[in-house]
């Protein structure tokens, strides 16, 4: 399989040309981990309702991903390749109101046995771990998206289920199937050089579900399986189960209020609150300034967060995964992040040097696919906002295309020193990450083909010993991963 890597890799760099024809949809990326599509053909104002429906656009993607997989123990390696895509219709607009839906598939033809659909990490998302325990079942297919919306010049009203996006709440859309939600969500830019987002949803969908479940609600009981049911990002708390909210009477709804402002020239200022009313919410602050040195742009960017304990700490403990050994306070969530970043940006390559610190109280909740240190410090599929971590990273970008060496292709590299709590045993042990990134646009006969290929290879400790006396596992592992996406 690594040849055939190899191979299509080869192709992606001997075949390249610029793409030259327009699509409805394209992707808008940066390296980054989310893959952001935007519509170029938009809906218009129509006359009448009918003319409205009918007038309507759709909107294809056809996708593929390749998972590989190997751990530091052998029996956690694995492989799977998901083949699917989307097809949304945005209706035009008839005085002001509209409608959007979408259907998504992911198809699993190549995995592993029924038995060890516990073990997928990275490419758990390109099925439904849950069906297949349960019945086997690989295909994964939801109406993701269902919205009527009311849009004017400056604002949108959005209600049903959603793709949004703010600093903790994202679609992520990484894999075969976006992090949806449900309820109503607001944007205003009418404020001069301002954007508002509000949102209140009651209702999530991760990734590898095809249903809708609790925003902050760990499942648990006595169904087969009911851990995959409800929320089980990686990032979710597992103390937070449904029977103690249930027993607390406490019902989970998410309400973010987001910010932006650009109104001091050269600079960008951030604010976000999201909050899980009765149990925990966070505040986050974040300026970026840009300035021009000779040819060369440098941006700085500091980022500041509060978590407050409502009552989440009490319920599940400071730790995601309920091991408060080592915690100052085993009942208490307040903590806190410190991230500060510096760009160096020229017209063909970009450095950027990263830094990020959690404070020794508690680890960070954020199971709805916005990472509190993403774009500062986290590389590719590291959870580094545990109690008490420091995370350090360089990043190196290439642009290949504006190069003159091989059109609308991008490479990124980083490489990041993960220094997570050794006397804690809820957390990982030490270990440092290194990534490479390639995207592609546009092919021979295939101009709105996009490509991605991407590698990681983690060296963890192995000799880390917890305050308790365990021994913490090794958290080494290498991983590929490619994706072809194809709109029309």
């Amino acid at each position: 399989m690594r040849i055939l890597h190899f191979i299509l890799l080869t192709t992606i760099i001997h075949s390249s040309v610029e793409a030259s024809t327009e699509t409805k949809i394209e992707i808008k990326q940066k390296l980054r981990c989310d893959m952001t599509l935007q519509y170029r053909k938009k809906p218009k104002e129509q006359d009448s309702l009918a003319e409205a429906l009918s007038q309507g656009v759709f909107y294809g993607r056809l996708r593929f991903h390749n998972f590989l997989y190997q751990g530091a123990e052998e029996s956690k390696d694995h492989k799977v390749v998901g083949f699917g895509g989307s097809l949304i219709y945005k209706s035009d607009y008839f005085h002001g109101f509209g409608l959007t839906a979408g259907l998504y598939t992911s198809q699993n033809p190549w995995h592993m046995s029924d038995s060890k659909v516990s073990i997928y990490k990275s490419g758990k998302d390109t099925l439904s771990r849950y069906d297949v325990a349960t019945d086997g079942q690989y295909g994964l297919t939801s109406l993701a998206q269902a919205y009527i919306e009311y849009k004017d010049k400056s604002s949108s009203l959005k209600i049903g289920r959603q793709r949004f996006e703010s600093f903790l709440v994202k679609s992520n859309d990484t894999k075969m199937i976006p992090n949806t939600f449900e309820g109503i969500s607001f944007e205003s830019k009418a404020l001069p050089d301002t954007r508002v987002r509000a949102a209140l949803f009651t209702k999530q969908k991760l990734r590898d579900h095809a249903e809708f479940h609790h925003v902050l609600a760990y499942g648990d009981g006595d169904k087969a399986y009911a851990n995959w049911t409800e929320n089980d990002d990686s990032s979710m708390h597992r103390g937070l189960t449904v029977s103690k909210l249930d027993e607390l009477g406490i019902k989970d709804r998410l309400f973010i209020l987001d910010l932006k402002n650009s109104s001091i020239e050269q600079t960008v200022l951030r604010a976000n609150y999201t909050t899980v009313p009765e149990l925990l919410s966070s505040l986050m602050l974040e300026g970026t300034y840009r300035f021009n040195l000779d040819s060369t742009k440098v941006i700085p960017s500091f980022r500041y967060m509060q978590q407050f304990d409502d009552k989440a700490g009490q319920i599940g403990g400071a730790n995601l995964l309920t091991n408060t050994i080592g915690y100052r306070n085993p009942q208490s969530l307040d903590s806190q992040l410190v991230a500060a970043r510096v760009d160096f940006i020229q017209d063909v390559w970009s450095l950027r040097f990263g830094y990020s610190s959690i404070s020794d109280e508690a680890d960070l909740v954020a199971p709805w696919r916005g990472f509190p240190t993403a774009s500062y410090t986290r590389a590719m599929g590291q959870k580094n906002w545990y109690a008490n971590t420091d995370t350090y990273l360089l990043r190196a970008d290439y642009n290949l295309g504006r190069a003159g060496i091989i059109p609308t292709m991008r490479v990124m590299m980083r490489y990041a020193i993960q220094d997570f709590d050794d006397s804690k045993a809820g957390v990982p042990s030490d270990n440092r990450v290194l990534t490479l990134n390639m995207v592609k646009k546009g092919f021979p006969y295939f101009p709105t083909l996009y490509s991605k290929l991407r590698f990681a290879h983690i060296e963890g400790d192995s000799d880390t010993i917890a305050i308790d006396g365990s021994l913490k596992p090794d958290s080494s592992y290498d991983e590929v991963r490619f994706e072809l996406n194809y709109l029309f």
